[in-house]
């Protein structure tokens, strides 16, 4: 599995709210930098409760995640990814309901049938006098 397809699964699994399809694609010792709530996750275990958390919090709704500018870079050993990603809710319906930009860098190491999420850092920019985050990424 080549990087950008790992991006692919990861929506995908994002999309059906399928925790062990999305928790798959982890590296069992995974260190996660989140932008919420907490400063890190270790492991696939730790990762697993946020997942599971968010996705029960989504009653009826799905989320769409796409990226962009995606680049990375790739050795045998080692591959780094990194892109901007929106993540969209929408209703039952399909219904675009709303939007959030974050940036995200992720490191993979081989495992299983391709890369494995080794580390996942994401981000926004904060406003510097008010620490206000922007999860709005400009056009």
């Amino acid at each position: 599995m080549h990087p950008e397809q790992l991006l692919q699964a990861y929506a995908d699994a994002v999309h059906a709210r399928d925790a062990d399809a999305l928790l798959a694609l982890y590296h069992p010792d995974v260190t996660v930098y989140d932008m919420w709530e907490h400063w890190q996750y270790d492991g696939q275990q730790q990762w697993r409760g946020m997942i599971e958390g968010w996705f029960a919090s989504l009653g009826d709704e799905r989320v769409q995640v796409t990226f962009d500018d995606v680049r990375s870079t790739v050795t045998p050993d080692l591959a780094l990814v990194h892109a901007f990603v929106t993540y969209a809710g929408l209703s039952a319906s399909g219904e675009r309901l709303r939007t959030m930009n974050n940036r995200i860098t992720l490191t993979l190491t081989p495992g299983g049938t391709g890369w494995l999420i080794l580390h996942e850092h994401s981000s926004a920019p904060a406003e510097f006098s008010s620490g206000k985050v922007n999860l709005h990424r400009p056009a």
